[in-house]
């Protein structure tokens, strides 16, 4: 499996036939600042786990582009209906459910957070509620994008029902758990074999660096992954 982050929450992950982008926020995400073509070249799925801004970012272009499928909470898909994009691309689920996407299955899991899209002037669509995303493979091994959240104890049960291997982990504070937090959840209540920090540096109120997630993890025997941005790294 190939994980490529691209700043923010934004990952594209590939393994086997399935390309996949995660929350691409790309064209204006001022850490890549670079247009989306590149990382969703070859794209097949595209994934989101809530509606805020930095999430959805350019996926509606993405997907009128590229003809991808679409999963997310009814809600954001529909709203991206709305934006021009098929209703034949999306696969809809929410909390709790499992939707096949060919090559791999995507559970809908809880996520601490809000859901929103606004461009401005105090006008916002609710956009559902707040998702992590497990993905499970056929011969890779799962993973957990833990989307925009806090620590909460439910997360044991995540860890039993689906035992992830893989995590990709916030940890920039203000809007979600910070770096010492995510660490004690991926510690206390995961077995994850690598984790990579997320949703830091992208904008001065969020933590600059991951170095209090990397900290925490020390001595925990997992691999944890800081890539530079746009950097692929092999699990």
């Amino acid at each position: 499996m190939k994980v490529t982050w691209y700043g923010q929450s934004a990952f594209r992950i590939e393994t086997g036939d399935a390309r996949i982008l995660i929350d691409p926020f790309l064209s204006q995400n001022p850490l890549w600042g670079k247009s989306w073509e590149g990382p969703a070249e070859g794209l097949t799925h595209l994934l989101l786990t809530h509606g805020h801004n930095d999430h959805v970012g350019d996926a509606a272009a993405i997907l009128k582009k590229t003809g991808a499928m679409l999963v997310s909470n009814f809600e954001v898909c529909m709203y991206l209906v709305g934006q021009g994009v098929s209703d034949s691309q999306i696969n809809p689920g929410n909390t709790g459910g499992t939707v096949d996407c060919g090559s791999f299955t995507t559970t809908f899991v809880q996520a601490l957070h809000s859901s929103s899209f606004g461009a401005g002037g105090g006008s916002n669509t609710y956009l559902g509620n707040p998702n992590g995303l497990v993905l499970h493979f056929g011969n890779d091994p799962t993973l957990y994008h833990m989307g925009d959240t806090d620590i909460f104890s439910d997360m044991a049960l995540i860890n039993e029902l689906h035992e992830p291997k893989i995590g990709l982990v916030p940890v920039g504070d203000r809007f979600t758990m910070g770096g010492a937090v995510a660490a004690l959840a991926c510690r206390r209540f995961f077995k994850f074999e690598t984790v990579f920090p997320c949703h830091y540096a992208t904008f001065p109120l969020l933590d600059q660096t991951a170095e209090k997630f990397v900290a925490g993890m020390e001595g925990s025997g997992v691999n944890v992954v800081v890539p530079k941005v746009g950097e692929t790294k092999e699990v």
